[in-house]
């Protein structure tokens, strides 16, 4: 039976226009001095996607709509993908320096994938300063989300540089089709006749429960509401700590972007940003967070602009472990949290960060991902896509929901080979959209480095550079002020840093 796309995951098809696209990426940044047999060309990633293709599903599942819009579209599987489309080339003109790179790269990011097709392209980009070679990777967010996205890269991609031979399966299953267009009018009629009654069962579970979701509890009234109708059924529980309201300020990146994208990368040594971590007594996060509150209050102060209130970050949470994993698609939670730009002194700038992040994690931990998930399978195909649409529509004319999306994602902390070249660098790039403000932060973590990739809208924010300068500029200082810090005492031990978990051996 082939694969439905989740309630959830077709929201990102709802939402894409031609200027609010949804599909995420990556930059990797390939060594290939010590690759045996030279240069990596387009032949040599062709062939490695054809070995390795039963590894990574999204790269060969098309979309299937379903007729009249009854349902959410289906995952048909491609008996042949056709490789001369989904792999390109092309070449920076001299010297190649990264900032002509990024102006390429961002072309490529500003362009809809084709729904016609298996949602993903990859480009292989040579000329770059070195002899490096780039490769950016784009797949559609409904497909993906951060954690699986890591997922696919990882299919081609390897822990040395001469791995054993990666074993198809001896009997490769058939591919499974969408259902015929008849099937699929009669499973959405079905399913249009059951909504009323999931919606009301629904209805009857959440409300008591609403006040724990962060994103959902700062609309006014939500908490009075959910604690009356506990108080009736008799099932009050402790009182859940209270988020600070909050409230999105103007800034120059508010408001409806344009087709047109921007993107600044660079690297910054994850060793020292542990070094901070301990000496503040506060998390590797905290720090990526306060870095970035930093590098936005510069940027804002520089063009006279910045609000007195802090601003609102939206931050994607992945939920995996509470949902069953055996389908591809994303299982992530949207919360915010207020980014203290408003606060000048550096050190109280962290700990204001730990504090907002300390209590949004115990939220967190009451926010049950499941029922969420739920809501929106409750919905009917057609109201859910409408009700999308008519959100980007408001906040065009009303202003972001959101100033901007920050985003940390786990990766390897051991060098990674692509057909035999070394993985130098592997930069992060998202979504930007009318709801969530013009910058996106993404971060992640690879051997020994945090890699981030700033996307904006060109427009809004045309030195995106001033960025990636700021954000090691704010490393330097907190490093500074690490020698005088007193550590603070931990009320938790966080998890041991992520590892190779997030890349499977491919094997």
């Amino acid at each position: 039976m082939a694969q439905q796309v989740s309630a959830f995951d077709a929201q990102f098809l709802n939402f894409e226009t031609a200027t609010n696209l949804a599909h995420i990426a990556a930059l990797t940044i390939l060594d290939p001095s010590g690759r045996p047999g030279g240069a990596l060309t387009r032949e040599d990633l062709i062939a490695l996607l054809k070995r390795r293709l039963h590894l990574a599903p999204p790269l060969r599942r098309r979309l299937v709509e379903v007729p009249f819009g009854l349902d959410h579209p289906y995952w048909a599987e491609d008996r042949e993908v056709d490789f001369d489309y989904h792999v390109r080339e092309l070449a920076l003109p001299p010297p190649g320096d990264d900032h002509k790179l990024a102006v390429q790269v961002a072309r490529l990011h500003g362009a809809r994938l084709d729904r016609g097709r298996p949602l993903w392209e990859m480009y292989l980009i040579h000329g770059l300063a070195g002899g490096r070679v780039g490769i950016y990777t784009k797949v559609h967010h409904a497909a993906v989300d951060g954690v699986t996205g890591a997922e696919v890269l990882a299919a081609v991609m390897d822990f040395e540089p001469e791995p054993p031979a990666v074993l198809a399966p001896e009997a490769a299953a058939e591919p499974q089709p969408a259902p015929d267009a008849v099937e699929m009018v009669i499973r959405g009629v079905a399913r249009v006749l059951d909504n009323p009654f999931a919606l009301l069962r629904f209805v009857a579970e959440a409300v008591p429960r609403l006040d724990e979701v962060p994103f959902v509890a700062q609309l006014p009234g939500v908490g009075l509401v959910s604690r009356f109708v506990r108080g009736i059924g008799g099932r009050d529980a402790e009182p859940l700590p209270e988020l600070p309201r909050m409230v999105v300020p103007r800034t120059p990146f508010s408001g409806p972007i344009s087709r047109h994208r921007r993107f600044a990368f660079g690297q910054l040594p994850l060793d020292e940003v542990k070094r901070i971590k301990n000496a503040f007594g506060v998390t590797v996060n905290d720090v990526v967070m306060a870095m970035c509150a930093t590098a936005l209050r510069r940027w804002l102060a520089k063009r006279d602009e910045l609000p007195r209130q802090p601003l609102v970050a939206g931050i994607p949470v992945s939920t995996r472990g509470q949902a069953a994993n055996g389908t591809v698609a994303n299982e992530v939670l949207l919360t915010m949290t207020s980014l203290p730009t408003d606060v000048a002194d550096p050190s109280e700038r962290l700990l204001s960060v730990n504090r907002s992040m300390g209590l949004l994690k115990e939220r967190l931990a009451a926010a049950p991902a499941a029922w969420l998930l739920e809501f929106s399978q409750a919905m009917p195909a057609a109201l859910s896509a409408l009700a999308a649409r008519s959100a980007f529509r408001i906040a065009s004319r009303t202003g972001s929901a959101m100033n901007l999306m920050i985003s940390n994602v786990p990766g390897p902390q051991s060098p990674l080979y692509v057909g035999g070249a070394r993985v130098a660098a592997l930069y992060p790039m998202s979504v930007i959209t009318d709801v969530s403000g013009g910058i996106n932060i993404t971060v992640f973590s690879y051997d020994g480095r945090l890699d981030f990739g700033i996307v904006t809208d060109r427009d809004m924010v045309p030195d995106v550079w001033d960025l990636i300068d700021y954000l090691r500029d704010s490393l330097a200082e907190y490093g500074a002020l690490a020698g005088r810090a007193r550590p603070r005492t931990r009320r938790a031990r966080r998890p041991a840093e992520p590892g190779r978990e997030n890349f499977p051996q491919n094997r």
